[in-house]
């Protein structure tokens, strides 16, 4: 439980005390005052029946009642709800150098366990506004897009740490773009970047990047992290040795803050530099340099929205009050039948008026045990208490409507539409008759979801969108309401559709099959016919084909003029595709006279003219000889080249010494 107003608690504090002591003070300056002006042996018959015990009773009850005012005041509350709220905010990129100089010990305990202290400082500051994270080191990454979410914000600010980009060194041009790059897809909202960060920069064109930043709106502030002394960077071997980072030549690298450097980056940038020292370095940034900048409307964050629980103390403060009023001081006199009648009469009388006060809490505290239970998440036991309820008072429309909810929630949709039904017939205000046509709609879109047949589901979302439609007469400015129309209109449609093309599928299956059939029989047909034919002259088709063999045999002087004539055209069209395909120069080398070529003699044992023999039968198929695959393959050797792609932008820092801190 917590209080909206925890100020009013210590105001109870003083004030209970002083009231305490203003009643003792009464109570004694009543009776020193009795005393005074009435004798002592008159005071015991005027106060026959005064029963101190009584009246010391009615104070206590007057200070708890008071106790429950302030409580009251305080205003408790205990549960909430997730709401989602717009606000106006800024965007916020946070870079943290995660470079092994953010390992210095300068700043207790290190420089980079305090940057990401103070990143959370500017994140507790920054409620309204949209926060990022990139971490940097040789090169940059976008640890966090830009988020009102401030648990994984946290979360990813806690798990940077050295090391955690594999590319060493410090690269704030790198850092730069990246946040650039990330602010691309972002609307107009005003883009601030709050550099940690100690300085060294060891990649050239920072300052370039800075200003490309500049111009297209970004706001840069730098924050120093460390000191301008410096300190050597420690780190650990495998076996848990404490040494110290070495540079190429061996010796121990001290990291100092470059605090020139980022004076120039936040000039230019449009921002300012301020050095991470003390507690309010996050203050004074948000204050003076982020609070100022203007602020864009549309961003939404889900909030918790805590239940007021002031009814409680406020009702037990009035039942308190009634009682110290009806309370009499003086007891029942036995002695006097009509004094002691009266006095049990005035006793019913106040016992009445009590019990008709309470009367209307009791179906109160029935109703708040059932919205407990809703927010429990146990809807069913909430549906049943608020049909509890209806059977003591079945014209509530707000009954009806709570328990159609609970019901929803419980998937009793059926239970839900008489419900909801029953609240829409019952007098109500328009508020409700709105909430009950928008929950209804959505029962029935429940409803006709669950439906296998695709003719009842179209049924029952058009009920939902008659519902949809019903509340947006009472509200035409519910979005949600507006929204779900538009989804169960296009789901409605895209069902519709999908039947008619599912109609138009089976017709087409209907109509292959009737066309196959047909084509079935024709065939059959056909056979038949043919059968019957070859039945009636079986040796005349014989005949017939053996002289079609005949005739579409070659003779063999035919076939080789055929084959020559083919060997030449193909010749001729690689001549014509080889002189398409080379250069000017090959064209003026080729002109030249060729060298001749000397032919191995032929040996004893050798293949030459087995060769000679393969060699012939390709040239006369119009295939390549191994021969001359080997001289085209070595003329390709002759004009392949090594190609060594080098990136234009390394090409420059190529001899740039690299430094891994």
């Amino acid at each position: 439980m917590i209080f909206a107003h925890p100020r009013m608690l210590w105001l109870l504090l003083v004030t209970l005390p002083l009231l305490t002591w203003f009643l003792w003070w009464a109570w004694r300056k009543k009776q020193t005052l009795i005393a005074q002006f009435v004798q002592s042996r008159l005071l015991a018959h005027l106060t026959v029946g005064v029963s101190r015990t009584i009246q010391k009773l009615r104070l206590a009850l007057l200070v708890a009642a008071v106790v429950c005012l302030f409580l009251t005041l305080a205003q408790p509350q205990w549960g909430f709800d997730w709401e989602e709220t717009k606000q106006r905010g800024r965007d916020i990129i946070v870079g943290i150098d995660t470079s092994r100089s953010m390992l210095a010990q300068d700043l207790a305990p290190n420089r980079l366990a305090r940057a990401k202290l103070a990143a959370l400082d500017l994140m507790r500051l920054a409620r309204y506004d949209r926060l990022g994270l990139v971490a940097f080191a040789g090169t940059a990454f976008l640890q966090c897009p830009l988020t009102l979410d401030d648990e994984a914000f946290r979360q990813s600010v806690n798990t940077l740490e050295v090391g955690i980009i594999p590319q060493g060194g410090t690269a704030l041009a790198e850092a730069i773009q990246a946040v650039l790059s990330t602010f691309k897809d972002e609307g107009d909202n005003h883009k601030v970047l709050v550099l940690f960060t100690d300085g060294e920069d060891h990649e050239p064109g920072t300052l370039e990047a800075v200003e490309k930043a500049a111009q297209a709106g970004l706001r840069i502030f730098t924050i120093g992290v460390g000191t301008p002394n410096g300190e050597l960077l420690p780190q650990r071997d495998e076996k848990g040795a404490t040494s110290f980072v070495k540079d190429d030549q061996g010796n121990p690298v001290k990291s100092r803050l470059n605090e020139t450097l980022l004076r120039q980056i936040a000039t230019t940038g449009g921002g300012f530099y301020l050095p991470l020292s003390g507690a309010k370095t996050m203050d004074i940034l948000y204050e003076r340099g982020l609070a100022p900048l203007p602020t864009s409307e549309g961003s939404t964050k889900l909030t918790k929205r805590f239940l007021d629980r002031f009814q409680w103390p406020l009702a037990l403060a009035i039942l308190l009050l009634l009682a110290e009023m009806f309370l009499p001081d003086r007891r029942r006199v036995a002695a006097k039948e009509p004094s002691a009648v009266a006095a049990g009469r005035d006793l019913q009388k106040a016992l009445a008026i009590i019990a008709l006060a309470l009367l209307p809490l009791s179906s109160l505290a029935s109703s708040a045990k059932a919205l407990r239970r809703y927010e429990a998440g146990d809807y069913q036991a909430a549906q049943q208490e608020y049909q509890r309820l209806l059977g003591q008072n079945p014209t509530d429309a707000r009954l009806h409507y709570n328990a159609g909810t609970a019901a929803y929630q419980a998937k009793q949709f059926e239970q839900a539409v008489t419900n909801f039904s029953t609240a829409l017939s019952s007098p109500g205000e328009t508020d409700l008759l709105e909430r009950s046509y928008y929950n209804l709609g959505n029962t029935l879109y429940r409803i006709g979801d669950e439906e296998p047949d695709p003719t009842k589901k179209m049924a029952g979302w058009e009920q939902a969108i008659k519902q949809y439609e019903s509340a947006l007469k009472l509200n035409a400015q519910d979005a949600d309401a507006r929204f779900n129309h538009d989804l169960v209109q296009k789901k409605l449609e895209e069902l519709k559709k999908q039947q008619q093309q599912s109609q138009q599928q089976e017709q087409k299956q209907d109509e292959q099959k009737k066309d196959d059939q047909k084509d079935q029989d024709q065939k059959q047909s056909q056979q038949e016919q043919k059968q019957d034919q070859s039945k009636d002259q079986p040796q005349s088709d014989q005949d017939q084909k053996q002289q079609d063999k005949q005739e579409q045999k070659p003779s063999p002087q035919d076939s080789q003029s055929q084959n020559q004539q083919q060997q030449q055209q193909q010749q001729q069209q690689q001549d014509k595709e080889q002189q398409k395909a080379e250069s000017p120069g090959q064209q003026e080398e080729k002109e030249q006279p060729e060298k001749p070529q000397e032919k191995p003699s032929a040996q004893p044992g050798d293949k030459s003219e087995e060769e000679a023999d393969k060699n012939a039968r390709a040239a006369a198929l119009g295939q390549m000889t191994p021969q001359q695959a080997r001289q085209l393959l070595d003329a390709q050797k002759n004009d392949e080249k090594a190609l060594i792609f080098l990136p234009q932008e390394k090409r420059a820092s190529r001899n740039r010494i690299f430094r891994d801190w």
